[in-house]
């Protein structure tokens, strides 16, 4: 630890030891805010999660925590949706919204691993998104219902596979994949929800438990023995048989209620549509003990009275565990924001008969909420929220008269802070970088101008990040930039999770120069081969051309000693001229430290991490060729090479009958098998094998 971040870790270690439950870590960009979370977590020898506020953010502190702590169990927890379209009903034109989703299943998995982690073990580190705050089961259930299994133990073979299905694992006898079984005479193999690559073969002789085997569940190779295993749950929203029989019951009892409640207001459309949804899922879990939205009757399946916040990821927190909220002043209001949008959706659904009121159960933890069940906190943030503050005891509950936002940037000064709040910061940068110098240029022929600056810029080597208002502009200057022989990507929330993070990757790389956004090139993007940072419309007033998310926004340049910023502003808005002030209160400080120290600026060295899936290293190539061959299985093909000529005749022959539109998706379609060629070699002929 250097420059300011020996203080800030003495500070936060001793106000944490002595129980204060809200401390604020106020550190600028590049000023090593992740490495002094590290120490904390370290000295502390305590759990912890960290929560971030959007995936993006999660997946660099992920890489970097791993980077960290090699033998701790650091884990990922972020929603594990790469498409999701919550269930809805529109009354003014009748219309009725499936519940669709695509889910992940590395991230899948990733999250039964940090819950498994957490029951399992001290050093745990989770980074998480704000959909930990959503309902996943009970902690009891899950935890009672694991399958211990060790060598010698007395099992038997029924009884076990049983056992299996209660944990939602599918049998499979032709194909073994992540969640699923299959049994053959007395051998029973399990692919763990939790593992990516790696099977469990227990071998039985009669009713005992003779050899526990860990094996390659593609090519069936050995890699190795295991005395003992433990099976967790394939989902967290496992209920044990009377659990289950117990709710049954207590639905049937709500929806006798409500269909008499609908009847005597005359909705009988109503009454018939509850009648018979809820009947087909209560058959669903009489019989096999799960039905699609299942998470619809959490509250009955867990036993809960109505209202009572439902199970989260913090009920598996051990009771000393700490919690950093990452970029504060962005992740705590969306903590708040999450319940409001639910409830109104979950509100229509069952005035329409579409499901009963205890859905309503099934939500996201109000702040309230989870306020009450957050344990000790660290706020981080270069701009922390007037919420932290106060809570901190650095700002009174209440804003003094005549008092703007910006003003109160001033109390973030130490001198006029008050000297007992507990607020540490983390203003010196240990590279001696000062914060990058802001030019303000008019917003009149901002892109012509903005071109010539990214040439320059990538002339010399450097990246460039432009941020922009909206997705559309975002497509269109990088369409734009494309055409003028610009190497350029954009960002926004469309872009599926993981890829998200590819394409920061990338940049570092060197695979394309220019990165475009909106509102995700903020908080802790920690991209050093940024020299640029371009912001178009600077005087649009409002949350996205705000003090906080200006500075946060100018700091992305803060990493590289060449770095600058430049905002196209027409106005001098009092958002500018805060986020002026701060900068510069901020550089005299650098300064000054670099001069007393005889400190010459260098920038940020990072190297630039494998992702969450370890793409690019040569150990890793095979298993991409596994995977690869594991997708091609899973859409029922053995013989690669014959199914995309199949495809390509019948491609030309959709195109010579006019018949463009199938044309096109075929094309598509044989792309997708070609790159999964690419990557796979022979490896599904030689999984078929075993």
């Amino acid at each position: 630890p250097s420059g300011d971040q020996p203080q800030a870790i003495d500070d936060l270690v001793n106000w944490i030891e002595e129980g204060n439950r809200e401390n604020v870590l106020l550190g600028v960009t590049g000023s090593g805010k992740t490495f002094t979370m590290a120490n904390v977590i370290a000295r502390t020898g305590r759990p912890a999660i960290i929560m971030a506020h959007n995936k993006t953010l999660a997946a660099q502190l992920y890489e970097e925590f791993k980077a960290f702590f090699p033998n701790n169990a650091v884990e990922y927890f972020v929603s594990y949706y790469d498409y999701y379209q919550p269930e809805a009903y529109v009354p003014r034109s009748d219309t009725y919204i499936e519940k669709t989703a695509e889910v992940n299943e590395q991230i899948d998995r990733l999250r039964h691993s940090a819950t498994r982690a957490l029951l399992e073990r001290r050093d745990v580190i989770v980074v998480a998104s704000v959909s930990c705050i959503y309902g996943i089961g009970d902690r009891e259930y899950y935890a009672d219902m694991v399958i211990p299994i060790a060598v010698g133990d007395t099992l038997d073979r029924d009884a076990l596979l049983r056992r299996l299905a209660e944990l939602q694992y599918g049998r499979n006898d032709a194909v073994l994949e992540r969640g699923t079984f299959r049994a053959k005479g007395e051998i029973v193999e399990v692919f763990p929800s939790h593992l990516e690559d790696e099977a469990w073969r227990i071998t039985l002789f009669g009713d005992d438990v003779e050899e526990i085997t860990r094996f390659d569940p593609l090519t069936g190779q050995k890699l190795g023995k295991v005395e003992d295993i433990t099976v967790y749950p394939n989902s967290h929203y496992v209920t044990p048989k009377p659990a289950m029989h117990s709710a049954i019951q207590r639905i049937r009892a709500e929806l006798k209620g409500r269909l008499e409640e609908l009847i005597s207001q005359g909705k009988m459309l109503e009454e018939q549509r509850l009648r018979e949804r809820t009947t087909f899922d209560l058959e669903m879990m009489a019989a096999s003990g799960f039905c699609n939205g299942i998470e619809n009757y959490s509250r009955h399946l867990v036993g809960r009275a109505p209202g009572e916040p439902p199970a989260t990821l913090f009920d598996y927190l051990p009771d000393d565990a700490l919690l950093f909220v990452d970029e504060s002043h962005v992740t705590v209001p969306q903590v708040g924001g999450m319940s409001k949008g639910d409830a109104v959706r979950k509100q229509t659904l069952v005035d329409y008969g579409f499901r009963l009121p205890s859905a309503k159960d099934n939500r996201p933890l109000r702040f309230e909420e989870w306020d009450m069940r957050r344990p000790q906190t660290i706020y981080v943030s270069a701009t922390p929220a007037r919420h932290e503050m106060v809570l901190a005891g650095a700002l009174p509950p209440k804003r003094l008269e005549g008092m703007t936002r910006a003003d109160e940037m001033t109390v973030y000064a130490a001198a006029e802070r008050d000297p007992n709040a507990r607020v540490t910061e983390q203003v010196v940068r240990p590279t001696g970088l000062v914060d990058p110098e802001v030019t303000i240029k008019p917003v009149e022929g901002q892109v012509d101008d903005l071109f010539g600056e990214i040439k320059r810029t990538t002339e010399a080597g450097y990246r460039t990040l432009v941020t922009v208002l909206t997705k559309k502009m975002a497509e269109q200057l990088t369409s734009y930039l494309n055409e003028n022989g610009v190497r350029v990507r954009y960002l926004h929330s469309d872009i599926e999770t993981l890829e998200r993070a590819q394409i920061v990757r990338d940049l570092r790389l060197g695979a394309f120069d220019v990165l475009i956004g909106i509102n995700l090139l903020r908080e802790g993007l920690d991209i050093p081969e940024v020299a640029l940072v371009a912001i178009l419309d600077a005087d649009k007033e409002g949350f996205l051309r705000s003090t906080t998310s200006l500075i946060q926004t100018v700091g992305r340049a803060a990493r590289n000693v060449d770095g600058r910023a430049l905002l196209y502003a027409d106005v001098m808005t009092d958002s500018i001229k805060a986020m002026l002030a701060e900068c510069e209160r901020r550089r005299v400080k650098q300064l000054a430290h670099n001069a007393e120290f005889g400190i010459v600026p260098k920038s940020t060295i990072r190297a630039v991490s494998e992702g969450i899936v370890g793409a690019g290293k040569d150990e890793d190539v095979l298993q991409a060729s596994k995977k690869a061959a594991r997708a091609a299985m899973k859409l029922g093909i053995t013989d690669l090479p014959k199914e995309i000529e199949s495809l390509r005749k019948a491609m030309f022959k959709a195109a010579s009958d006019l018949d463009f539109e199938q044309a096109a998706a075929m094309r598509d379609r044989l792309r997708e098998l070609e790159e999964l060629e690419l990557k796979m070699g022979g490896m599904v002929s030689e999984a078929v094998s075993h």
